[in-house]
């Protein structure tokens, strides 16, 4: 069985368009997990109307938190807490994927826990920007500590087996976003493979939540907190 999570917000523009790629994709036996952080646009009326008996939605209540990331990822992780697949691949709400991709990432997942794929950047209109996130817009390398200074994981390109999830649950409670700390966890304990072809559109907007790559203006004050926080579960992980 396979589960898709998918973290929704205030999604309604681009939402139908992002389940129908997903749907066509996966068995009637598969499920979409849909964590609603109180949308307050048509979002969840438009997924009733997609009517598809393989999506669970799940409302999700937020929390005061320390840093904007951390609504996302307790967002996320109040889907993946739902996934039943053995196979789990996240998704953001706004992005569509290619035709391939499942198919892709199944044959891959074979061999290995947990996967990174490659995708192509563009505009809102799903014009291409640029062919490939990872040779234009940003380097990955499957090292912690590259990843300490550089995060590089994007997690509408991750996918994994129910074991990572096992152990990366719970997340930790501050600072460290959910793609980071899933892909951390990865690297440091189980088979990590990188796909370079891309596997889906990465739709870049006015409301996108993540910076897509580009120079990052986030304060000194926030940078020094966030890696401090990355940094302590980092430590966590590199434990014998």
């Amino acid at each position: 069985m396979l589960t898709v999570c998918i973290a929704t917000y205030n999604g309604e523009k681009y939402i139908r368009q992002q389940l129908e790629s997903i749907l066509k994709q996966i068995s009637e036996t598969d499920e979409i997990i849909i964590s609603d952080d109180g949308s307050k646009d048509r979002t969840l009326d438009i997924v009733k109307e997609i009517g598809d008996k393989r999506i669970c939605v799940y409302n999700h209540i937020k929390r005061k938190a320390k840093f904007n990331i951390d609504y996302a990822t307790a967002n996320f992780e109040n889907a993946l807490t739902k996934a039943k697949g053995d196979i789990i691949i996240l998704s953001d709400q706004d992005d569509v994927w290619l035709d391939n991709k499942v198919e892709t990432i199944v044959k891959t997942l074979d061999n290995n826990d947990m996967v990174m794929s490659d995708c192509h950047v563009t505009d809102e209109r799903l014009n291409i920007i640029h062919q490939s996130y990872y040779k234009d817009c940003r380097r990955f390398e499957q090292s912690l500590w590259y990843n300490f200074h550089h995060p590089s994981f994007l997690g509408s390109c991750m996918a994994f087996r129910r074991e990572v999830l096992k152990r990366a649950l719970p997340f930790p409670k501050y600072g460290v976003g959910h793609d980071l700390w899933l892909g951390m966890v990865g690297l440091r304990y189980y088979r990590f493979a990188f796909i370079d072809t891309p596997l889906m559109n990465y739709r870049r907007h006015s409301s996108s939540v993540t910076d897509g790559g580009k120079e990052n203006h986030t304060s000194l004050w926030f940078k020094i907190s966030y890696r401090l926080y990355v940094l302590k579960a980092m430590l966590g992980l590199i434990k014998p």
